[in-house]
């Protein structure tokens, strides 16, 4: 999934100054315009339900500025075009900026964006999504290298790459093989890529393809929500406090210390998370610059990582999962990218249904579903695909799928359902590892074996070889439910019943709050 060399560039290229504001904080737009751009129209929209214009200003002036050949890593350090002080009025959401030179049309709009968190106290909103915004970050080949193609650091102070924030009416990318097929090949989509000058990357990381429909599924329902950025989890003092529920939706791969510890102490102290998301907690970062910018050596980390061989080794920037740190995902979310891996993504992955086989009916989490043991779940909306999480399994003396623990997973996780995946590999037949990486570099199967098995099992993969998705749930002071996949949402564009019921079930259990607004009691 290269970026196509020509990528789309915007009349007005733009960015906002931070990822994240509250009420009365200055929110600072940063833009530059094409040369021959003398002026043009600015106008924020808050993005939910409904596209609510919130804000515009005609005849900013146009100001050409150049991009840094280390754009990339350290932003494109450009004076603020435009200052405004936040409204109490602004809700909280997501809102995208559009920057538009009149008579001058494009394919498509590049949105800058942004989050208004709720103000601290006790009438913010119980229920906060977080957005996976590291993630936003690692995969934007806008201005220079990501986190994919050669960069070790990526800066939050540039523009969005085409298709990460938003796409043209009816193209719909997805890293998944589209249910009903399994065709492994994704040449209309790399057509469709092509076509609209969008990033190739944008499929895997951005705003369009998992939180913006939950997002609006939630406010369909009556369901409010706070917003926050991944970074804010670590850097906003008390943003969990009085919390009843935090979402993770989509594709949530990295994440720091910090704000694992935030998670985690909320947890243990009864806070509740839903991991709506795969490949989760799988990475871990360091922020630098108070949080302008995001340091991970990934696969390079152990030899590459300048606090490896220091008293900081724990922070190293790898897999959470290797020894060297020793703090799997499993601990926090129950499972884990390294035993489960892909799902209808191309060779070497399992083609699968695209659905959750059902193991455990009488969970909550399925009420009113009318699923039953050995039912398929999801499958129509492909909601089992790209990249997904799961734990080392065995069985019980029903025959039913239990964790080890010897991974990490807490005990008391209950597995629910589960559907196949698997690492990629470049093992010796070498025919299901992808094109377009290199020949010469280890598989994820061979990766993972390496750093995260434990010592003198790095040559045995087969633990970790035939993995699983997979759905579950435990309770260690509050609850934690993990949907095993990056795809669950698709189930909700979908209007797949069963996922929309469990998704509702898991709202009105852990935070307190019916789909028609009203609050319960307890839990």
């Amino acid at each position: 999934m290269q970026s196509p060399p020509d990528m789309l560039r915007a009349v007005v290229d733009a960015y906002a100054g931070r990822l994240s504001y509250t009420a009365g904080e200055t929110l600072t737009l940063h833009c530059s315009a094409n040369t021959g751009v003398t002026a043009f129209d600015v106008e924020i929209a808050r993005c939910g339900r409904e596209r609510e214009v919130v804000w515009r200003k005609e005849g900013v002036p146009g100001v050409h500025h150049p991009t840094p050949e280390d754009a990339s890593s350290h932003g494109c350090r450009w004076p603020a075009a435009i200052e405004l002080e936040v409204p109490a009025a602004w809700r909280p959401g997501y809102y995208e900026v559009t920057c538009r030179a009149p008579g001058v049309s494009e394919p498509l709009d590049l949105p800058a964006c942004f989050v208004v968190r709720a103000p601290a106290g006790a009438a913010r909103p119980p229920l906060l999504l977080v957005l996976s915004t590291n993630t936003y970050n690692a995969y934007n080949d806008w201005g220079g290298p990501s986190l994919y193609t050669g960069g070790v650091r990526v800066s939050f102070e540039r523009p969005f790459a085409p298709g990460f924030l938003t796409r043209p009416a009816g193209v719909r990318l997805r890293a998944a093989t589209a249910p009903g097929t399994f065709d492994p090949v994704f040449e209309e989509q790399q057509r469709l890529i092509a076509e609209h000058r969008l990033s190739g990357w944008s499929p895997a990381a951005g705003w369009v393809n998992w939180e913006a429909p939950f997002a609006r599924w939630c406010e369909e329902q009556g369901i409010e929500l706070d917003y926050a950025v991944s970074a804010d989890l670590e850097l906003v003092p008390g943003l969990l406090d009085g919390r009843r529920l935090v979402f993770s939706v989509g594709h949530d791969e990295y994440w720091s210390w910090g704000m694992r510890d935030a998670l985690e102490g909320y947890v243990a102290a009864g806070g509740n998370a839903a991991f709506f998301s795969g490949n989760a907690v799988c990475w871990q970062v360091r922020f630098e610059d108070e949080g302008r910018a995001m340091v991970a050596y990934k696969h390079d980390a152990p030899e590459r990582d300048p606090v490896v061989g220091t008293p900081q080794a724990y922070l190293m920037t790898g897999l959470w999962s290797d020894r060297e740190i020793g703090r799997p995902e499993n601990e926090l979310t129950g499972v884990s990218f390294t035993y489960g891996g892909y799902a209808r993504c191309g060779n070497g992955t399992p083609r699968g249904s695209g659905g959750y086989t059902i193991w455990r009916q009488r969970h909550w989490a399925f009420a009113g579903t009318d699923l039953r043991y050995g039912d398929l779940l999801g499958a129509a909306d492909g909601i089992v695909g790209y990249e997904a999480d799961g734990c080392e399994l065995t069985f019980d003396a029903d025959g039913l799928p239990i964790p080890t623990h010897r991974d990490g997973t807490p005990e008391g996780f209950e597995v629910l359902a589960t559907a196949p995946a698997h690492l990629w590999s470049n093992g010796p037949d070498g025919n299901d590892f992808p094109a377009y990486l290199p020949s010469d570099e280890p598989g994820d199967l061979e990766y993972h074996a390496a750093r995260a098995l434990p010592e003198g099992m790095d040559d045995e993969v087969h633990p970790i070889g035939h993995g699983h998705a997979v759905m579950g749930t435990y309770t260690a002071g509050g609850t934690v439910f993990t949907s095993g996949c990056t795809d669950w949402t698709f189930g909700l564009t979908g209007r797949d019943p069963a996922v929309e019921r469990i998704t509702r079930n898991v709202i009105e259990k852990l935070g307190g709050t019916r789909v028609n607004g009203s609050r319960e009691e307890g839990q």
